[in-house]
């Protein structure tokens, strides 16, 4: 039986990952925000009784790192470590009360996701040592390979967990713990649903979950999901700054906001 530790679990892709696995028989650590959210999908899911409801704030790391020892120590360890927990706003550089904007958004997509998994990385080394299969899992962004006008602190967020998971793949490769980055395109969740523009290529959160669990599964060092966006973020990659400057500046933009 696999045991999964998910951050963001309350909807959207967490919840999609959540309701995969354990369709699939696994235990879950199930982490969020929103206390009464996080209980009614667990008490949706197989086998109610296997899983455990964390609800605390992902920057909270005393009370993160408590949840990840309470999950050890239920269930022997974890063999899937997903660190999901993202929130997203439109910024603007120029407007000085978006700086605490985009301090939250750093904290809760980057910072958190570092705190995420560090309290799993001595159990899973020993997992692993045994012959244990173990994955730590960082979701990432389309929006952190090139950065996107009016939403400076989602991609920079985004770029730095790309860059993170990267470090700590190369870190950890000779203990047998594989960090696997998986970049979403548009996909179907409360996020992207107030987004005032065309999001091509938009996949159902269900879809993505049964793709990501398959990158994860492999051991995939870097997945774009759905493949068509990896396409496109293959270009992005090759686009001189000045045509890519031009086209985005034609795109849609996201209102500034607060944070959910």
């Amino acid at each position: 039986m696999q045991r999964v530790f998910i951050t963001g679990a309350s909807s959207g892709i967490g919840a999609a990952l959540a309701r995969r696995y354990a369709e699939q028989g696994a235990c879950l650590g199930l982490v969020a925000r929103r206390a009464d959210a996080l209980r009614q999908l667990a008490a949706g899911l197989p086998n109610p009784q296997r899983h455990r409801c964390y609800p605390l704030d992902v920057t909270d790391h005393a009370a993160l790192a408590a949840a990840a020892a309470d999950f050890i120590a239920a269930t022997g360890g974890a063999d899937v470590v997903v660190a999901n927990a993202g929130i997203s706003a439109g910024t603007l550089t120029e407007y000085a009360e978006d700086l605490a904007v985009f301090e939250r958004i750093l904290a809760t997509n980057l910072c958190a996701t570092v705190a995420t998994f560090a309290p799993f990385i001595a159990s899973m080394k020993r997992q692993a040592g045994e012959g244990g299969v173990c994955r730590l899992v960082g979701i990432a962004s389309v929006a952190g390979i090139r950065g996107i006008p009016g939403a400076g602190a989602y991609s920079a967020s985004k770029a730095a967990v790309i860059s993170y998971c990267e470090s700590l793949r190369v870190e950890l490769r000779d203990s047998g713990i594989r960090v696997v980055t998986i970049a979403p395109g548009y996909i179907d969740t409360p996020m992207t649903r107030i987004n005032p523009y065309r999001m091509p290529f938009l996949l159902t959160a269900e879809k993505f979950a049964a793709q990501a669990q398959r990158a994860i599964d492999a051991g995939a060092s870097y997945r774009v999901i759905p493949w068509q966006m990896g396409m496109v973020a293959k270009l992005l990659r090759l686009l001189p700054n000045a045509v890519f400057d031009a086209l985005s500046a034609k795109a849609g933009r996201k209102p500034r906001s607060l944070p959910d």
